[in-house]
């Protein structure tokens, strides 16, 4: 068991990830951006952490800002939440370097279902149903309405 983790993210998940924590005696570690100062997770984590700018791009992905808070903590694990670094295999791959355990899926397992399209082609080969769609980049605009057309319409659009 864990004495101390980190959570490497915000909002909702971050606040359920403490408050699960706090209920198994383990303290928590928030990281924040300017735009989270007063967020309610940075209230409710045992201790916080500055990690940058508002922007996601220049705060909550970026594996060095984290790797610090981490090291300047002590925590011994880290919560990555979803979305942001939780889809990242380097991250995994530089928690396992520094000797910091994941809370989370191996790094092969993030490796082949972290990329949607990826996961989508696993997922079809494997014989799981998914839901119909393209399986592919597509490349700008005119593409986009040409494979609508042809799925049919109603379309829903991922980034």
């Amino acid at each position: 068991m864990f004495s101390k983790i980190l959570i490497a993210n915000r909002g909702e998940i971050a606040c359920r990830v403490i408050r699960t924590a706090r209920r198994m005696g383990i303290a928590t570690v928030a990281v924040y951006s300017d735009a989270d100062r007063n967020a309610l997770h940075v209230r409710e984590a045992d201790e916080a952490i500055h990690i940058g700018p508002p922007a996601a791009s220049e705060s909550y992905i970026v594996i060095d800002r984290i790797m610090d808070a981490i090291k300047r903590s002590g925590a011994e694990a880290v919560h990555p939440g979803y979305g942001f670094l939780s889809e990242n295999p380097k991250f995994a791959e530089a928690l396992d370097k520094a000797g910091i355990a994941f809370i989370g899926p191996p790094v092969g397992a993030i490796e082949a279902m972290g990329d949607k399209i990826t996961s989508k082609k696993l997922a079809a080969k494997a014989g799981v149903s998914t839901v119909p769609g393209y399986m592919g980049l597509i490349e700008d605009a005119d593409e986009a309405v040409r494979i609508a057309a042809e799925i049919g319409y109603p379309v829903m659009i991922k980034a």
